[in-house]
């Protein structure tokens, strides 16, 4: 296929097995990071802008603004230059700089919240709300609210489409990260209708809400919901079969091993959900084809979870993660 825009390379994005020895599953990673904005991400900003023109929410030449850590942002940006829209970024300190500096290379405007908020705290509140600000004082502009935005969750039809293409032997499990709750819940519906048997687990960061846990700061980005935020309307709990919790340091040290291992940069929130997958499949939690996306590859945290000293400051270095994984993907070791 000879493609004439960016927006036609969204899509088809291919699939990598990995082993798990003694084990009667396959971990199946489908590495969204190949999308032209480098994210799954793409899928739900086109979805949405489509949507917001077709029923004139937002107008030919408008401008798009949202609340954005990076992904969504990056994907609003590839939309909006190829259809002509102005695009406002509002984003805080927790958002990954080479996310920021893509999106300024992209054309979108960036606005940073002010306030005093620690390093490890994600301003969502505040970026929500001086996005909504923008977007109701601005002419023809639109705030596109990605976390009740129901074009969000729809934007994921292709997914799911791609994945039973792929593997045509079926899937019995999909692992993914839940933020918003768009790619969760669109993609753990639509493998539901096709198979009511599949197990859906949804990964949230330790010290997120979306599950009932007590709130806390994390370093995940573009993951979760933070404590004092809404959880979005998006998100359908119903298609969720297990909501579990993953460290910072899980998450982080599992990206570094599946780069020293397999040769792929993930990001630190693709690390916690491979981390919980194999943790499922060690204890048996998990069998057959088990499904987890690559939501986005990790040259965007080459100075944070790629940096040693990045994450010796911040004590998130722990070697025995590792060893765990070495053990479960050598067949050595089981999950307690």
């Amino acid at each position: 296929m000879l493609c004439t825009t960016v927006s036609q390379l969204i899509g088809q994005t291919p699939v990598m097995p990995i082993a798990v020895p003694n084990s009667d599953a396959t971990l199946v990673l489908k590495l969204e990071k190949n999308n032209p904005g480098g994210s799954m991400k793409d899928r739900m900003a086109r979805s949405m802008v489509l949507a917001a023109l077709a029923d004139g929410r937002l107008p030919p030449g408008g401008t798009i603004v949202e609340s954005s850590s990076g992904n969504t942002g990056i994907g609003l940006a590839l939309v909006a230059l190829e259809l002509g829209l102005r695009f406002i970024a509002v984003v805080d300190h927790h958002a990954a700089p080479d996310k920021i500096r893509t999106m300024r290379a992209l054309g979108a405007e960036i606005r940073y919240v002010e306030g005093n908020f620690r390093e490890d705290e994600v301003a969502v509140v505040e970026r929500q709300r001086l996005a909504a600000q923008l977007g109701a004082q601005l002419p023809d502009a639109l705030f596109m609210n990605q976390s009740d935005n129901p074009a969000n969750p729809e934007g994921y039809a292709g997914f799911v489409d791609e994945l039973l293409a792929q593997l045509p032997d079926g899937i019995d499990a999909f692992v993914g990260c839940v933020g918003t709750g768009g790619s969760m819940t669109g993609i753990a519906q639509r493998l539901k209708r096709v198979n009511p048997a599949v197990r859906t687990i949804a990964v949230e960061p330790a010290g997120s809400i979306i599950f009932g846990k007590p709130g806390h700061p994390y370093y995940q980005s573009g993951t979760g919901t933070p404590a004092g935020d809404e959880i979005g309307k998006v998100l359908d709990y119903g298609c969720i079969d297990e909501g579990v919790q993953v460290t910072d340091t899980q998450a982080f040290e599992t990206a570094r091993f599946i780069a020293r291992r397999h040769g792929i940069l993930v990001g630190g929130s693709t690390g916690g959900t491979i981390y919980k997958a194999l943790e499922f499949i060690a204890a048996r939690k998990l069998s057959g084809t088990v499904v987890t996306p690559v939501a986005d590859g990790g040259e965007k945290y080459l100075s944070s979870v790629f940096d040693d000293e990045w994450m010796a400051k911040r004590n998130l270095l722990d070697p025995t993660i590792g060893a765990q994984l070495d053990g479960w993907l050598s067949g050595r070791a089981r999950a307690a």
